[in-house]
């Protein structure tokens, strides 16, 4: 009867310590103490084919304000939006109010004017043929005059006739350049005139297609303002945004995929028109305006876009797959494994590729082995268990 509790007594403090060391045993495996599991990659020498990303609105490169020159009322506007317009077509048009009025006035003072030029010409050939007749008199009487046959006092009268009819020649000569200036200022005054009733007829200065009438007949607009915009629909491009700190490698020319907000499973090819010298300070971005190669029905101005460039791949250079990449410190590094050991590197990373692979230019050499992920942070003081993949397919 004595052995009973003797017996419990063992049993009890060998199920403790079996529970003791399960205990232990859980947080050395699985527990705040147990080893971080990591995957690893080793630095070896690949191609990079590297990719940029940005977001972007479709605009077009070539818009038209079709307004007045100067303030009026509209008489009508002729298109509305969506329409399709040729080069010369009349889109709208303005009150011309007084500009007939103008007009024909400017064209009777011409007319007027054309007649005076007409007279003074005609004063002109008057006075020439008067002078003409006046040179042989005075050059007939001074030789009967030489001869004795008449007296002096003639000879001075005929020379005086002469310098009398020159002297009405340059007044009639005079008159007519005057009246020719005359005329000038009036035909200039009259197109003047009819440029200003011509402007007010608003028409198309390019093929296009209306995407807006801002104003309708009977209102009152101010010189410049809109009545009418266009745009031309074979000018469409992406204005990209791209974050500057990932531009390096941005050129013009370079291909893109254009996938549109409205067809995300089907990107358009196009390429780099333009790089614009201003980028945005507040957003820390390049801009970029990118081009479609053919443009496709149903392309709206205004429309989003994911734009990836393609850059041209970078042939065998050190690699690492990015995620890699860690910051401790405010420096970029990675954790490089080395037996037992994790020591912290800093490293200068060049383009990163589509695949996921990353350029290292400096801090690593070819063969170096680097944690690539870890199910937790670590420090040079963890302790890590290197597994194939840190999910498994079955769970």
């Amino acid at each position: 009867m004595m052995k009973l509790p003797f017996n419990r007594s063992l049993g009890f403090i060998l199920a403790g310590i079996a529970l003791v060391a399960g205990l232990v045993w859980v947080v050395v495996r699985n527990g705040p103490l147990a080893p971080v599991r990591a995957t690893v990659a080793t630095l070896s020498r690949a191609d990079v084919s590297p990719i940029l990303f940005g977001i972007g609105v479709v605009e077009a490169r070539r818009s038209y304000l079709v307004g007045p020159t100067v303030a009026g009322r509209v008489k009508q506007v002729t298109v509305d939006v969506g329409d399709v317009v040729r080069a010369g077509q009349l889109l709208a048009e303005m009150e011309p109010v007084d500009l007939d009025q103008r007009l024909a006035s400017s064209a009777a003072a011409a007319a007027r004017a054309k007649s005076a030029v007409d007279t003074a010409q005609a004063q002109l050939a008057d006075s020439l043929s008067r002078h003409k007749v006046a040179v042989a008199n005075a050059r007939r009487y001074d030789d009967l005059g030489r001869k004795g046959f008449v007296s002096s006092s003639v000879t001075e009268g005929k020379t005086q006739e002469e310098k009398s009819a020159a002297a009405q020649v340059a007044v009639a000569s005079a008159t007519v350049t005057s009246a020719q200036q005359d005329l000038r200022r009036l035909n200039s005054e009259r197109e003047a005139v009819g440029a200003q009733r011509a402007s007010i007829r608003l028409l198309a200065p390019s093929d296009g297609v209306v995407t807006s009438r801002d104003a309708e007949p009977g209102s009152t607009v101010v010189a410049g303002q809109a009545v009418v915009k266009l745009i031309a629909p074979d000018s469409l491009w992406v204005k990209t945004r791209l974050d500057q700190h990932r531009s390096a490698g941005l050129q013009a020319g370079l291909t893109a995929g254009i996938a549109l907000r409205s067809r995300p499973g089907a990107p358009m090819p196009g390429k780099v028109a333009r790089i614009e010298l201003l980028s945005d300070s507040v957003t820390e971005e390049r801009i970029a305006q990118v081009a479609f190669d053919a443009l496709s029905a149903g392309v709206s101005v205004g429309e989003m876009a994911e734009v990836t460039l393609r850059i041209p791949a970078i042939k065998n250079v050190l690699t690492l797959p990015n995620a890699a990449l860690r910051t401790r410190g405010g420096q970029t590094g990675v954790w490089l494994y080395s037996g037992d050991t994790l020591t912290f590197a800093t490293v200068k990373a060049g383009m990163t590729g589509a695949d996921g692979k990353l350029q290292i230019l400096e801090g690593l050499k070819e063969g170096d082995t680097v944690i690539v992920h870890s199910e937790r942070d670590i420090d040079e003081r963890s302790r890590v268990k290197i597994v194939p993949a840190l999910v498994t397919s079955g769970s």
